[in-house]
């Protein structure tokens, strides 16, 4: 297992705090509850000017953050969170979504979209698209750029990303400038050499990505739709520019590089980097984890320069 010894700690704390998804653990509110009791680490909030939650489109929850500092319209970035569509929401993913609205000077919606099993496939694919054209129509209000408009997400919330770029493309807008993906969902099939390589001992298994996919799908066969498994798209063409990001010790670490590879065959503009020795989940560790600082310095610098580009 090629995790540095700090990282190793790290992901070993992080799993026995973590519910035991698909075993002794079988029930999502269950699971809910056992992440909702573990104790977070106390840490001061990364300053950005302004945050909001608010209701959208009849009740769609989001938090708004807007950086600090006059200027400009400013660019959008409508964010995903992860959490295997089952799981997590706008407070576990706050640090993350400060981070880029400090770092790339883009207004962060953040998107608390319908869960699973509640909310099966394609719910939060249809809150994601939603969430994105209310962010588009309402950009200049937030005081941002309907012209830089942007979808990020991790894990799952990467999956939404891509899939929100795949619809926008298809059903008339908005026009996307940029999707930030890291370590994607992107195939239902489970079925890569990461997957065995790293089926346990880089926090994230493949039990638990099983389990989600059970929780998620209401069919198996809904898992070859493009809306659930994007790498499945017959053609990636007229995408925004991308970048994705993956983590060496992780099951979709050759699922998200495989939608990279096939995005720039199709000709989009795409950056990739594999960050070596890091399991899935780490970005949000960078007040502990030097791998995960270079990270966050990656996407924030290929956010801002995607944003700029346009």
């Amino acid at each position: 297992m090629p995790l540095d010894p700090l990282a190793e700690k790290i992901a070993a704390a992080m799993t026995a705090a973590f519910p035991d998804l698909g075993g002794a653990v079988t029930d999502a509110a269950e699971a809910r509850r056992v992440l909702a009791a573990a104790r977070a680490p106390e840490l001061d909030p990364v300053p950005v000017g302004r945050v909001e939650d608010r209701m959208i489109d009849g009740g769609l929850p989001v938090r708004v953050y807007r950086p600090e500092g006059a200027g400009g319209p400013r660019p959008v970035v409508v964010f995903f969170h992860g959490g295997g569509f089952v799981l997590c929401g706008l407070d576990t993913h706050d640090r993350l979504c400060r981070v880029l609205a400090r770092g790339a000077g883009a207004v962060v919606v953040s998107v608390d979209y319908r869960l699973a099993p509640e909310h099966r496939f394609p719910a939060a694919v249809d809150d994601a698209f939603a969430a994105v054209r209310w962010a588009a129509t309402h950009a200049a209000a937030l005081g941002g750029d309907p012209a830089r408009l942007a979808v990020a997400g991790d894990s799952a919330g990467g999956c939404l990303a891509a899939v929100t770029a795949l619809r926008a493309r298809d059903e008339g807008g908005p026009d996307l400038a940029f999707q930030l993906l890291v370590y994607p969902v992107t195939d239902a099939a489970r079925d890569t050499p990461s997957y065995t390589e790293y089926a346990t001992g880089g926090f994230l298994t493949s039990a638990h990505m099983r389990w989600y996919w059970e929780q998620y799908l209401a069919d198996p066969a809904d898992g070859d739709h493009p809306h659930a498994s994007p790498l499945r798209a017959a053609d990636l063409s007229g995408l925004p520019p991308a970048f994705v990001l993956t983590a060496e010790v992780d099951p979709l670490r050759d699922e998200g590089e495989a939608y990279a590879a096939r995005l720039a065959e199709a000709g989009v503009r795409v950056g990739s980097r594999r960050m070596a020795g890091a399991f899935h989940g780490f970005v949000s560790l960078d007040h502990v984890l030097p791998v995960a600082a270079e990270a966050r310095r990656a996407v924030v610098e290929a956010l801002r320069e995607g944003l700029a580009a346009r």
